[in-house]
């Protein structure tokens, strides 16, 4: 496809800023190979925090939401999804959980693509897997309320064409190493998302395709940090690089740097944040970890991470941030808004849901 065409890919330039944050994004991949090897228990939190965040996030970015009790009971497989946000959410939960569990030995390939899309559709009415059977232009809306085509994917009619030469393009990139795999992955990406294979759930797909690619390059930072939710915290940028890539696709005249650009930055942050979050739990394990989560569940009114940071001196924010998620996951409390405003509320009956999650 358009952005792993040979001709493309030998036009690459990249400045120095880029070529030192491939380096940086080489070094954190070596860091973190040692963390798995010296860390298995912290790892498992990570891993559990990091999904259900996944499984959130990428859904509410397509405004998919459903409310935190109920998230951790299907995460946790204890209920059966009841209304439609809760299906997909179920079917994402699925998708993610194979990528995981499978890991480097998916191919990228049609049937891998079509498998997780059914996957995320089998609690659906309607059947996953299918590649659209008509066009679906990306519109938005104005502030007055016109509609406007922001993109035309790739016609419905040529469409397995199109995802066709996108999994052979990206093979032989590959293998002539035309380019850095983490240069390959945005870019296939991208292509994935303008041609826009099926009728629904193409973004949720796209994250998807992310994490198993990034597999394949060790490039694991994915099972212990939530991408998906960087890309939520971010979503300004995330749609705007998206949209300034995609300028020119069809014609071969893009520019991939804005959103390539923008990837790495979501990968690099990962890593640093999981290098932080590896030393936090493992020079604040028992004690400072406690104090927060005790000085949490004391509270009847909603507070923010400030309010916890005062009450507990000598633990930093990032100990109590890394608390706070662990007890989200853990359906204790949740959260009732974005940013440094944010408050949390204490869930009722936690000791209900404490015991659920040891079961």
């Amino acid at each position: 496809m358009r952005s792993l065409h040979p001709d493309y890919l030998v036009a690459l330039r990249f400045d120095g800023q880029q070529l030192a944050t491939l380096g940086a994004l080489a070094e954190q991949r070596g860091k973190q190979q040692l963390h798995v090897a010296q860390s298995p228990q912290i790892l498992q939190d990570l891993r559990q925090v990091a999904a259900i965040e996944s499984t959130e996030s990428s859904n509410r970015l397509e405004g998919v939401v459903v409310a935190p009790t109920r998230l951790k009971a299907l995460m946790l497989k204890n209920s059966d999804p009841k209304s439609r946000s809760e299906q997909e959410v179920a079917g994402y939960r699925d998708a993610l959980a194979l990528i995981h569990e499978s890991r480097a030995e998916m191919p990228f390939s049609i049937v891998t693509i079509q498998q997780l899309h059914s996957l995320m559709y089998r609690y659906m009415p309607q059947p996953g897997g299918q590649w659209k059977a008509t066009n679906n232009d990306i519109v938005e809306r104005d502030p007055d309320g016109n509609l406007r085509v922001r993109f035309q994917p790739v016609a419905a009619h040529l469409t397995p064409i199109a995802v066709r030469d996108l999994i052979e393009s990206y093979r032989l990139a590959l293998l002539q190493h035309l380019a850095d795999p983490l240069v390959l992955i945005p870019l296939a990406i991208l292509d994935f998302l303008c041609i826009h294979p099926f009728p629904d759930g193409n973004g949720r797909m796209s994250r998807l395709l992310t994490l198993q690619l990034l597999y394949h390059f060790d490039c694991i930072v994915g099972r212990y940090i939530s991408l998906e939710r960087i890309f939520e915290e971010t979503k300004e940028g995330y749609y705007e690089t998206l949209q300034a890539s995609s300028q020119g696709w069809h014609e071969g005249s893009h520019d991939i740097a804005p959103w390539m650009n923008y990837f790495w930055g979501v990968l690099l942050r990962a890593y640093l944040e999981f290098e932080e979050r590896v030393a936090t739990l493992d020079h604040g394990r028992g004690n400072k970890g406690d104090r927060v989560r005790a000085e949490i569940l004391q509270r009847s009114q909603p507070f923010s991470i400030s309010d916890v940071k005062s009450a507990c001196p000598g633990i930093s924010r990032d100990m109590v941030r890394l608390v706070l998620r662990t007890m989200k996951s853990e359906g204790l409390i949740a959260s009732t808004g974005k940013g440094r405003s944010a408050k949390w509320i204490k869930l009722d009956k936690p000791e209900s849901s404490a015991k659920q999650q040891e079961k």
